[in-house]
This record gives structure tokens, C-alpha cells and sequence, in this order.
């Protein structure tokens, strides 16, 4: 079996925090930039602060997504995913469900709490 080591996982997870830069709150979960940031979206917060990656709590690799406090809703709906974009390359970085879906109304705002992305150790 291969085995990919923290020298090749880092610079995957790295990306996330040198070009993430918005994160969306939405109704479904996109498959792509376009239906990330308008088709589903109902929400987003941009300036992210998104760690560097470390070790995972259980296994292989993680970085941790602050928490937010002050994330614009834009839309009315469920939102039950989130999805992390790089801007200037359109481009869909990650997905993932929230916690528990949440009701959201256009004008207010959004809370999610601190989160990790994780690639896990080859089984």
C-alpha cells in the first residue's frame, strides 16, 4: 500500500488558508463555484482565518476554520452546508454539512463555531 506523508498532505490543506477566502452558507451542497456562491447560497462571510495544518486529532492531517461570528445572510432558507472558495480563481475549494441545519432570514446574520477540515491517515 502507498502512503502519502505530511510533506504531500500539507501543501493540499495549505491552500485552504492561503486562498480561502469566503465561505458560504448554503441551501444544498455545491458541486461547483458558481452554485456555491449564488445558486445555493443563502449567506456568506469573507476575511476567513483559517489555521495551518497540524496534526488531526485522530488521524492524518487538519486545519481548523475559526468560528463566525458575523457572517451576512443574504437569502431566506435552511442552510445546512457550507462551502469554502477561492475568489480570484472561481474556484470550489471544500464542502461540508453543518452541524444542524439552521434557519436563516435575508438581513440578518450567521454563527458557526470553529470547525476542521481533515485528511485522515490511509487505512
Amino acid at each position: 500500500m502507498a502512503l502519502l506523508y505530511n510533506e504531500v498532505l500539507d501543501p493540499a490543506l495549505a491552500i485552504l488558508d492561503t486562498t480561502g477566502d469566503r465561505l458560504d452558507i448554503c441551501s444544498t451542497e455545491p458541486t461547483t463555484y458558481t452554485e456555491a456562491i449564488t445558486t445555493y447560497t443563502l449567506g456568506n462571510k469573507t476575511s476567513l482565518s483559517i489555521g495551518a495544518p497540524e496534526e488531526g486529532t485522530t488521524s492524518g492531517r487538519m486545519v481548523t476554520v475559526a468560528a463566525i461570528t458575523d457572517g451576512s445572510v443574504t437569502g431566506t432558507g435552511t442552510a445546512a452546508y457550507w462551502a469554502i472558495v477561492d475568489v480570484s480563481e472561481t474556484a470550489l475549494l471544500a464542502t461540508g454539512s453543518l452541524s444542524s441545519s439552521q434557519a436563516v432570514t435575508s438581513g440578518n446574520t450567521f454563527t458557526l463555531a470553529a470547525f476542521t477540515i481533515r485528511i485522515p491517515d490511509p487505512a
